[in-house]
């Protein structure tokens, strides 16, 4: 009997009653921008920032309204100007060459090895030949590179490196948090994330003048006083004349449901090991493998990567068809065209065409799940069986 999950895989987490309760309030209040002429003492983003940075143990923290923001602000607080090369792993989101397409800047597209993270030795190559000095280091589906390898390139060719950590919070590499590795990281609380606020972005960082840009950029006028994770007014009157308004900031809306969603962040990454790792124990059949872990890397799964080898392109997506019909709809970063979220570099006709074969080849077999923190054990186990049942249909 085949198998079916009856559980969308779409589904988000819900925030919780807290967040509920703290929205409500705010809506009566009528106070949802997050700026207030009068002054904005205990304003909801304010302090979502301060203790967003104590979280990620930084100094400074920028809330704005979404992780494509947070990648493009901390871009071009970091100096990015038009014409600039920025090296970027292949592996990623469209939105993340999007944000250096609008700085007007251009993607040096870095190989990824079989861990389906950046390769070190690649990096290295491709700076040299671009005379590349910034790196857009994204942390593509959770997965964590040698961030030890990395940070040594870029300070021996002095590289400021931006992290992308939108599917990392939490993650760790030798015990290190990721947004802590480059001068600033980004990060996301869209509904597939760890934090679900619909949209929106945080930056954080120690350095005083990418802080104090990004603040005045993402949209704050001169109520720049009215952030507490912020730089003196020392740093901001070196910047506040020269630094165009974006109107990216977050709204007060936002930090309201996602404040009290902080503290619910080692927990809900708990839950997703076991959901990722129940899920990968089960994926055992000759035409599946993961990709492996180091000790180093502490993850954060919000889904589950896996590689169908030893079948044509053909026969993936009618495997992926097999499955979807039972319940589990899987992205295929091997398509002819991009769809949903998913997508590769001869997909985004805005970047320069650039060689990347074993990338290519890599991402042609590589198949990726959502795994929703609802899901049950027994859920997750019909998950699997989904999926092998369907490569058994698919053998000769």
């Amino acid at each position: 009997m085949r198998a079916t999950l009856d559980f969308d895989l779409a589904t988000p987490e819900a925030p919780p009653e807290a967040s509920i309760e703290a929205a409500v309030k705010l809506l009566k209040s009528g106070f949802l921008f997050r700026y207030a002429e009068m002054g904005s003492e205990g304003n909801e983003a304010a302090l979502l920032e301060q203790e967003f940075a104590a979280l990620l143990g930084r100094k400074y923290c920028i809330a704005v309204n979404s992780g494509g923001s947070a990648i493009f602000l901390a871009l071009k607080a970091a100096g990015v100007m038009p014409g600039d090369k920025v090296l970027l792993n292949a592996f990623t989101l469209a939105p993340v060459p999007g944000a250096i397409e609008h700085l007007h800047a251009e993607s040096v597209l870095v190989e990824i090895n079989e861990r389906l993270v950046i390769d070190p030795a690649d990096l290295r190559a491709k700076a040299e030949a671009s005379g590349a000095k910034y790196l857009l280091m994204s942390h593509m589906r959770g997965h964590v590179a040698d961030m030890d390898a990395v940070q040594e390139i870029c300070e021996d060719l002095g590289i400021k490196m931006i992290e992308d950590c939108a599917h990392t919070m939490g993650a760790t590499w030798n015990g290190k948090q990721t947004g802590q590795f480059g001068l600033a990281g980004a990060f996301s609380s869209q509904s597939y994330k760890q934090f679900n606020t619909g949209e929106g972005g945080l930056i954080v960082t120690d350095d005083a003048d990418l802080a104090a840009r990004a603040i005045l950029m993402s949209g704050s006028y001169m109520l720049y006083p009215q952030h507490s994770a912020a730089p003196s007014e020392e740093v901001f009157a070196r910047w506040k004349g020269a630094a165009a308004n974006h109107s990216m900031r977050m709204s007060a809306l936002v930090a309201a449901i996602l404040r009290p969603q902080l503290p619910l962040l080692p927990a809900r990454n708990a839950r997703w090991r076991n959901i990722h790792d129940r899920i990968a124990a089960r994926l055992t059949h000759q035409l599946i493998r993961l990709p492996q872990r180091p000790p180093e890397e502490d993850y954060t799964p919000t889904s589950l990567q896996f590689f169908m080898e030893g079948l044509s392109q053909p026969q993936i997506e009618a495997v992926i068809a097999d499955c979807t019909a039972h319940g589990v709809p899987i992205k295929f970063f091997g398509g002819n065209t991009p769809e949903g979220f998913t997508s590769r570099a001869p997909h985004w006709e805005y970047v320069k065409p650039q060689p990347l074969p074993r990338s290519e080849a890599i991402l042609s077999q590589l198949c990726d799940i959502r795994l929703p923190l609802g899901l049950s054990n027994a859920q997750a186990d019909t998950l699997a069986d989904v999926v092998l049942q369907s490569l058994n249909e698919a053998l000769p």
